[in-house]
């Protein structure tokens, strides 16, 4: 079963928009975005608690899927 992660991906040409990778855990999300951008720094990769979209985000584990005009926002905590 795969989970939903959103990573900070960054190339020469600067910042990718919001980027989404379908995998199991961080460590394949990572590798299925380094073997997408061999030649970017991949930043951050989280799970993104509650956020929604209603942007395909893939299904399938290296489901990896660009969001333009959707940046990337760290996850914040609501505690107090």
């Amino acid at each position: 079963m795969t989970k939903l992660f959103i990573a900070r991906v960054r190339t020469a040409d600067g910042p990718k928009p919001l980027v989404t990778v379908r995998a199991a855990a961080e460590g394949e999300a990572r590798l299925f975005l380094e073997a997408a951008y061999p030649d970017a720094v991949i930043e951050s990769v989280a799970e993104p608690a509650d956020w929604t979209s209603d942007a395909d985000t893939g299904a399938k584990a290296g489901d990896i899927r660009e969001h333009p005009g959707v940046e990337w926002q760290p996850p914040s905590s609501l505690a107090n």
